[in-house]
């Protein structure tokens, strides 16, 4: 049987799949909202009227999106009245949740072996190149297999 969580991985990896090309969005500086209203040649007014504000609240929505302040609730709501659906996701910069994983397991699996093997060198006991990334590959994989709490404690 494959190991849950696995597949929850690989589950979350197809669901993210559909956001990798929003990455390349670059945001207007102004902000989607003011973007889009200026572009549809809505008044704030227009807008604050479907949203059942005032322009000055609508105004200081827009700056608050701009700034980063504004909550994904806000957002959905102004997409409706955009008559637009409101999206968010998160797009992994390694690519993929499992292309994470696996380079976080190999760091924390290297970091695990070369202490040992720093260790076994102070008592004339330390090993190969070869066989120290044989002993990495291996744990960096038992890491993977198990999704470690501590890989998240690495920098």
């Amino acid at each position: 049987m494959r190991n849950k969580r696995l597949l929850l991985i690989e589950q979350l990896d197809k669901k993210l799949l559909k956001f990798q090309g929003s990455s390349k969005v670059i945001v207007p500086t102004k902000g989607w909202i003011n973007t889009i209203r200026t572009t549809l040649n809505m008044t704030r007014e227009q807008l604050g009227v479907k949203l059942k504000m005032t322009k000055g609240a609508i105004q200081k929505i827009e700056a608050r999106e701009a700034a980063g302040q504004i909550t994904i609730n806000k957002l959905r709501d102004v997409g409706q009245a955009l008559n637009m659906k409101f999206v968010y996701g998160f797009v992994p910069y390694d690519g993929s949740i499992e292309n994470l994983i696996s380079i976080k397991s190999e760091k924390l699996a290297r970091k695990i072996v070369l202490r040992t093997n720093q260790n076994m060198k102070l008592e004339n006991q330390g090993i190969g190149n070869e066989k120290i990334n044989k002993a990495i590959k291996d744990l960096s994989d038992e890491i993977k297999k198990d999704v470690r709490k501590t890989l998240w404690d690495l920098k």
